[in-house]
């Protein structure tokens, strides 16, 4: 009886495995097919970014020519949640408009709840920076396509890996044609996570300042009366620009010499701008451009940030210690810590003016410079909005 019994079930286990089998023969997987794609019209379409005539022309490195298509394929990857393993987070979780490309908080927090050591910074006029300055605070990442792959496979940002990025954009409804338009490739088996990450940098390049801001009229007319007494000798001290403005007995802020240009980055140059009191260059917590060069030097150095819509893009400093512009003036008003790397033109702030120090009308006409920065129209701008 027993082994009649254990034939059945035998015969039985038999019989599913061919059944199974047959199953798989008819609803094989379906196979990569060549050139799926290639009905869908690739038409590219140069795309002109939007500046102020005052700016200069952005560079454009030759293998990724901007065209409307690849905006708008960055502009969606930018703001879509896929690019994170559970789909809760997106670039623009980091990067919001209303905090100019900022997301307003001391330290990001990616998808599993853990905080950053850094905070995000602004990616307004982002395209400007060159090469061999590089991006993030420390510099790890020199061109836009480079950094736009780094957050998704960071354990702490995204958490995901680009082949599981890639399988669910090669499966959704939407994206293969995007990147056929966007690329001219030819079968979802060309999109690639650079692919990707080139649409990503196309968006970020078109988050130009608008050249509506109070200090934009001013470059454009060169006329002083844009500004009010306070905000004139906030620019005066600001730039140390006595010479030009006429006004002689301000003191020399010091602060230019980091945040000049048109960009106010002046170059996005690395320093030490005298935020911890540490007993030797080894005892910085974060220590910043040295973690990419290993030069002694270089520790507890951060790059400059756009200042421009500075008044948006609260809490300041690497680590977003500072909430306020008040206490940001404040800090450097201290002179320093002392530390032997630090720039020496912080022990100079307040230059010239009677005991060599800023007063508190000094420091608010400073911050109303500052507020002559702000630029609306482009946190406003619909092309930079979620296409969602």
């Amino acid at each position: 009886m027993r082994n009649n019994i254990k034939s059945k079930i035998a015969v039985l286990i038999l019989m599913t495995v061919v059944c199974i089998s047959a199953c798989d023969k008819m609803n094989p997987e379906p196979p990569v097919v060549v050139g799926d794609l290639e009905n869908i019209p690739y038409l590219p379409q140069v795309y002109t970014i939007k500046k102020p005539a005052h700016f200069p022309q952005m560079p454009i490195p030759a293998d990724n020519p901007m065209t409307s298509d690849g905006v708008q394929l960055g502009r969606r990857l930018f703001y879509d949640n896929i690019l994170s393993a559970d789909g809760t987070m997106s670039c623009a979780s980091c990067h919001l408009p209303q905090g100019s490309f900022t997301d307003n908080k001391p330290v990001s927090v990616g998808i599993d709840g853990i905080a950053g050591r850094r905070s995000a910074m602004s990616l307004l006029n982002i395209g400007y920076i060159r090469p061999e300055i590089g991006l993030f605070w420390d510099g790890r990442a020199k061109t836009l396509e480079e950094q736009a792959l780094l957050p998704v496979e960071d354990p702490i940002e995204m958490h995901s890996t680009w082949p599981n990025v890639m399988e669910k954009l090669k499966a959704d409804p939407t994206y293969p044609t995007l990147f056929r338009k966007a690329f001219g490739i030819s079968s979802r088996a060309q999109m690639t996570k650079e692919l990707a990450a080139k649409a990503i940098a196309q968006f970020e390049r078109i988050i130009v300042s608008s050249g509506s801001s109070k200090y934009d009229e001013f470059l454009k007319t060169r006329d002083f009366m844009v500004f009010d007494d306070e905000e004139l000798d906030g620019y005066t001290m600001f730039f140390e620009a006595q010479v030009e403005t006429g006004i002689t007995n301000l003191p020399d802020a010091q602060c230019f010499h980091c945040h000049g240009a048109l960009t106010m980055t002046s170059g996005n140059l690395y320093f030490n701008n005298g935020l911890d009191a540490v007993p030797t260059l080894n005892n910085f917590t974060d220590k910043g451009l040295f973690e990419v060069t290993s030069k002694e030097g270089d520790q507890g150095k951060f790059r400059s940030p756009n200042l421009r819509n500075i008044a948006k893009s609260a809490p300041y400093m690497h680590d977003g210690r500072f909430q306020t512009l008040e206490q940001v003036v404040e800090n450097y008003a201290l002179k320093g810590k002392g530390v032997s790397n630090e720039d020496p033109l912080l022990n100079q702030v307040g230059l010239n003016a009677i005991n060599n120090t800023l007063t508190a009308y000094h420091k608010s006409a400073l911050i109303k410079f500052l507020h002559t920065l702000t630029d609306t129209q482009v946190i406003n701008n619909p092309d930079l909005q979620s296409p969602f």
